[in-house]
């Protein structure tokens, strides 16, 4: 019998492998560092629910909304305060924004990445000088 949290991965595991079409254009702007150089990993389980992306170093969750999450605004809002009260941010885009406004959507993520951490790439020479920050 398999438990709570095996069935957890195997469900990550699977949405990893089957991503929405906006989950997979802001893939390739977070992936392998791109970001800043934060790092950010895909379809992350925290506290029993999975985060469409999450930056560890920044504790920052971010999340795509299809049209399904009309229906599941009570729940969305009710997992996102759990979440919250454990210190980690959610930033929520619905999935058109992220096609018809990239530039905002990306400016809302740096922007809520941590100043002293951008500080801490440049002095470890990831952030070349004059990169920006």
């Amino acid at each position: 019998m398999r438990s709570k949290r095996q069935t957890k991965i195997e469900v990550t595991r699977k949405l990893r492998k089957q991503p929405t079409m906006a989950e997979e254009r802001l893939w390739w702007i977070l992936r392998n560092r791109l970001m800043l150089g934060f790092k950010f990993r895909r379809q992350y389980v925290f506290k029993g629910f999975i985060l469409d992306f999450y930056c560890p170093q920044a504790r920052l969750g971010i999340e795509l909304d299809g049209g399904v999450h009309a229906k599941q605004q009570g729940y969305d809002q009710a997992r996102q305060e759990l979440i919250e009260d454990h210190g980690i941010k959610i930033l929520r885009f619905k999935n058109n924004e992220l096609f018809k406004k990239p530039i905002g959507v990306l400016k809302a993520i740096t922007s809520n990445l941590p100043i002293s951490a951008f500080s801490s790439l440049r002095r470890r020479g990831t952030i070349a000088e004059g990169d920006g920050g």
